[in-house]
């Protein structure tokens, strides 16, 4: 066994990780890929315990101890507050390090206890702003994860560039599906920051021009982006655009391989600094991404949006539905999601937290 098995083997061994995530919910379209990751976490580790905001339907061992702060019961938001510190202290015998999955208010109300306690704290944010309050969360933590080099988080000494994580076991070309020609998704909640009605711009440019397209926006709504979502319908209909573009309901995690595997383009316009991870799961699923944010390493320029503009975001897509280029595109980015799937991480998370 060579020297990277005797460390992992002895992670296995002694590591009591508490983990700290939103939800956990298998079949949540947004957070449901997490439920993967904490499974394929707690087989590395001797005890695995999980705190979250919510929980909903899971199939992880029964090994696995999981703490609900109650939003599912609809708790109030002190009642969290009560419940995260009752959490962390009773079980504090049972977990030497801490893993935050994105939110720093879990540091924030627990890091000073935690080094009291003498708890490593591994903080994983991938966002392109920050404020006091990340700071202060990035000061706490013993080391912080992102994917992304433009991530607030990533300008700090004591930051790790990780793989994206995704799970190539479930994402993945669906034999029998028929990819529809001149078709376009984009995949993840609708917001403004996924600057979703400029793609509905640049598609309305190319159906003037006379161009063949169709573009299928699936997610899900918060409530705070209602409005937002309203005006996208709006475009729509003033615009006559409703036999080529749709507004799909979201789907689970174990429909989305399916879904990718239906289009030729998956395109991603999210701000700089946050890298999706629905652009490496599009791509391992045959599908070619196409992006205004370059914030991965190695990632081929020719999915890359050059230019922004509308006019910019149409000419790429004009460029990229071409056969060719997707074949070379398709080609470049096997390497890249193997150097992203989901074991790629976990064995680099061992590394890191040993």
């Amino acid at each position: 066994m060579g020297k990277g098995g005797y460390i992992q083997w002895a992670i296995v061994l002694i590591m009591k990780p508490l983990i700290f995530t939103q939800k956990v919910d298998k079949k949540d379209p947004v957070l449901g890929f997490f439920h993967n990751w904490i499974s394929a976490l707690s087989e590395k580790f001797e005890k695995t315990s999980v705190i979250c905001l919510e929980k909903g339907e899971h199939q992880l061992s029964p090994d696995i101890k999981i703490f609900s702060l109650g939003k599912e019961e609809g708790e109030s938001r002190l009642k969290y507050i009560i419940n995260f510190y009752k959490y962390i202290w009773q079980e504090r015998k049972n977990y030497d390090a801490v893993f935050v999955h994105m939110n720093q208010e879990y540091i924030l109300l627990g890091g000073f206890i935690w080094k009291i306690l003498g708890k490593k704290i591994y903080f994983w944010r991938n966002h392109g702003s920050g404020n006091f309050m990340t700071r202060v969360a990035i000061a706490l933590s013993t080391k912080v994860f992102c994917t992304s080099k433009q991530s607030f988080t990533a300008k700090f000494k004591k930051t790790i560039i990780m793989p994206v994580g995704v799970d190539t076991e479930i994402f993945r070309p669906v034999a029998g599906v028929i990819r529809k020609k001149y078709s376009i998704c984009m995949v993840g909640r609708i917001a403004p920051l996924k600057h979703i009605d400029r793609a509905l711009m640049a598609v309305n440019h190319l159906v003037v021009s006379g161009a063949q397209i169709s573009l299928s926006i699936i997610g899900p709504i918060a409530d705070k982006d209602l409005e937002y979502y309203k005006k996208l319908k709006n475009y729509i209909t003033e615009n006559n655009l409703s036999g080529y573009i749709f507004l799909e309901n979201a789907v689970t995690q174990e429909k989305l391989p399916e879904i990718y595997s239906s289009y030729e383009i998956c395109i991603n316009l999210s701000e700089y600094g946050m890298f999706d991870k629905t652009i490496l799961e599009a791509a391992a699923c045959g599908t070619v991404p196409l992006v205004s944010n370059p914030s991965l390493a190695n990632m081929p320029k020719e999915m890359c949006i050059q230019d922004n503009s509308i006019e910019g975001i149409a000419s790429s897509i004009q460029r990229v539905f071409k056969i060719t280029e997707q074949i070379d595109i398709q080609q470049k980015l096997k390497h890249l999601t193997e150097q992203h799937n989901l074991s790629t991480l976990i064995n680099k998370l061992l590394i890191e937290i040993k």
